[in-house]
């Protein structure tokens, strides 16, 4: 009879190019799968409850994929810590497969996990799955970690990617007895997003699950791709791939996202090739900020320059609040708030305009803005969405020139017949363009609309924070 194997599932919901559920497949005929609602995670606040809902879908389908091949997804709502060691002695588990993280928790749980563990004549096996390269793999020519995403990226892209996996082949689950001592350990059916206190009542932005994910991919490298340099930036266009919730739970796997990549190259011209690469950069830019997560841990706290460690914040909470709730006065930056927290998504030139009207403007600790993603967003993500803050803020890698961001130009730019700073505030929507993009707008107009005043001057306060960052500069960054 086979040895019974237990693949633990985290940020990996898919059977399809699943690095590590294939090499436990390959182990053994006899293969189940493992999810925990680990408290620890679920018990922060800056869980998403568009997020949770979305990963509920996908375990749905990850465990009706797993019943296709003859086997099943068990969920516990415990600690990993603590029901992994009881389910391997009570079912005599041979080996125990995972795909690893970059982040600072996952990498501690990991360790933790594996010490527990070690006493019970088993063997664990680790992958890379969610990232092209592991992070030991891309170092610079004195073996350190990159710190500037352009160097970052040549001696990423010269490097040859791992082709997609396929499904792993049927194979055995637990047999009646087995399945009633994982009952009895606290297997359980998969709750809702409710049941687990995080209740989302609108749409999802993306329909959860592999099947879903594909088919975006599918359609978008077939047409959007094509486009993508020329649209990406446009918020009122649908310029982008749409993907980024199910590349941050891995209801995709990321060697099928490059491959398709690589096919639409093969059969476009080449006037379509640099909207491509363009992707492909995206791409590595996303795993320039999981390698930097996982070279530095300490990103998760707080500023990686040290300039920034103790930086003079304004922190006004009031201006933190208009700006949560989309009510600053400047239209782009509260259309992009409201879009946030209606569907719980943002475009990402909106997330660099806000998250540069945040921190330049309002002149508020970029902690505070990434907390709030955190809170809302759908594909919500550590390394991702800490980078792209630090990026905003100056105070993370790769930080030069200091980018601040005039909110007026970027709409004028990105938005430029006001499409959609109408369509998330209707109460504007009657309004000439031009005053919504130069946001010149008068007193007596914002209020019989019930839309606020400016809260801050631009120019008053980008010359501020130019003051405060002047007087705090490092000495070796003189």
């Amino acid at each position: 009879m086979a040895d019974l194997v237990l693949f633990w599932h985290r940020r990996d919901l898919r059977i399809n190019d699943n690095v590590g559920l294939n090499a436990a497949r390959n182990l053994s005929s006899k293969l189940i799968g493992l999810f925990c609602l680990d408290p620890q995670i679920f018990d922060r606040d800056d869980i998403a409850p568009a997020r949770v809902s979305y990963m509920v879908g996908c375990l749905q389908e990850l465990q009706a994929s797993y019943q296709q091949l003859g086997s099943e997804l068990l969920i516990f709502h415990q600690s990993p810590l603590v029901i992994m060691p009881k389910l391997v002695e009570a079912l005599k588990i041979k080996t125990v497969c995972w795909n690893l993280d970059v982040e600072p928790y996952g990498r501690e749980r990991d360790r933790s996990i594996t010490e527990a563990l070690q006493s019970q004549n088993l063997e664990i096996q680790t992958y890379w799955d969610q990232i092209l390269h592991a992070p030991s793999e891309i170092y610079s020519g004195s073996g350190t970690p990159y710190t500037v995403y352009t160097p970052f990226w040549k001696n990423w892209i010269a490097k040859p990617k791992a082709a997609p996996l396929p499904k792993p082949q049927p194979c055995q689950g637990l047999t009646p007895q087995e399945r009633e001592v994982a009952t009895k350990l606290g297997a359980i059916a998969l709750p809702t997003a409710e049941d687990l206190g995080f209740p989302w009542q609108g749409e999802l932005f993306l329909a959860p699950g592999e099947t879903a994910a594909l088919g975006k991919l599918q359609e978008f490298t077939h047409q959007g791709i094509l486009a993508y340099g020329d649209q990406r930036n446009y918020p009122a266009l649908v310029g982008t791939s749409c993907l980024s919730p199910a590349l941050k739970f891995g209801a995709i796997g990321i060697r099928t996202l490059w491959q398709m990549t690589l096919d639409a190259l093969a059969i476009n011209s080449t006037d379509a090739a640099t909207n491509i690469h363009t992707w492909q950069q995206e791409i590595a830019w996303r795993e320039f900020y999981h390698h930097a997560l996982y070279n530095f841990p300490a990103l998760e706290q707080g500023a990686y320059r040290q300039q920034f460690q103790n930086f003079p914040w304004e922190n006004n909470v009031a201006h933190f609040q208009a700006w949560c709730e989309g009510r600053t006065g400047y239209p782009i930056v509260d259309a992009a708030m409201r879009q946030l927290n209606t569907i719980g998504w943002m475009h990402n030139r909106c997330r660099m305009i806000v998250a540069s009207f945040l921190t330049k403007d309002l002149i508020i600790n970029w902690q505070w803005g990434e907390k709030y993603f955190m809170q809302k967003l759908i594909d919500g993500d550590l390394a991702a969405n800490n980078g792209g803050w630090q990026w905003s803020a100056s105070s993370g890698l790769d930080p030069k020139p200091l980018r601040i961001f005039n909110p007026y130009t970027q709409a004028k730019n990105y938005d430029p017949e006001a499409v959609y700073i109408r369509r998330w505030l209707p109460e504007l929507k009657s309004l000439p363009t031009k005053d919504l993009l130069s946001g010149n707008i008068l007193p007596l107009v914002r209020s019989t609309r019930g839309y606020p005043q400016p809260i801050v001057d631009h120019h008053t306060q980008q010359q501020e924070f130019k003051r405060r960052y002047a007087l705090t500069k490092a000495p070796q960054e003189s």
